[in-house]
């Protein structure tokens, strides 16, 4: 049976929301991460450093969701109320049965929280047990050790390096590490992810 494409859609957990990103959230998303050059070190479109730079960003995200290329998430904290990062479904392929979670990231305050683990739980949970998915991927520059470790930590495995796979905002080319989880894999990853989640 053929999978099911995401739309934008809200997923709700205990410590994040994941809302469908607009330009509403340009304000918060500024103040948690803009201009800071550590949040934006592994994104390929680069540091934006002012509201305007990442206006254009969200228009770009916001482009491709209408295309239907894409579906993209403000990530909010239930806490502050906030949007404190962005992260997406991308490579949609229905027939195919996968898609790709990724253009992610978050203010330096959510790193080592619960944040990105809550976030994927729920990133993988519609895409497994609502959308139908087969696999999910995930591929990050393969200097990005942070990025690469957060990957396994999720229960994903690495498939390898796709070399000169795409230039950096710097004008390098970058080697990407690919990684992927299957549908059979994800019970048992979603049972250590909650489990994980418990002891936040």
């Amino acid at each position: 049976m053929t999978a099911k494409l995401p739309t934008p859609v809200t997923l709700t957990g205990n410590h994040v929301r994941l809302e469908p990103l607009g330009r509403h959230h340009l304000a918060d998303l500024f103040a948690a991460g803009g201009a800071d050059e550590e949040v934006w070190r592994w994104v390929p479109s680069g540091t934006p450093r002012t509201p305007e730079e990442l206006a254009a960003v969200i228009d770009s995200r916001l482009a491709e969701t209408e295309a239907g290329q894409a579906v993209v998430f403000a990530v909010v904290d239930l806490g502050s109320g906030r949007a404190i990062g962005m992260t997406g479904y991308h490579d949609l392929r229905a027939e195919d049965e996968l898609l790709e979670i990724g253009g992610t990231w978050y203010a330096r305050s959510a790193w080592r929280t619960a944040v990105n683990t809550e976030s994927k739980l729920l990133l993988l949970t519609h895409a497994y047990e609502e959308l139908g998915m087969g696999r999910v991927f995930w591929k990050t520059d393969s200097l990005n050790d942070r990025s690469r470790n957060a990957i396994l930590r999720l229960g994903a495995s690495f498939e390898g390096i796709h070399r000169r796979d795409r230039h950096r905002a710097d004008g390098t080319w970058r080697d990407s590490a690919y990684y992927a989880m299957l549908a059979d894999e994800w019970p048992a990853a979603k049972a250590r992810l909650t489990e994980r989640l418990g002891r936040s």
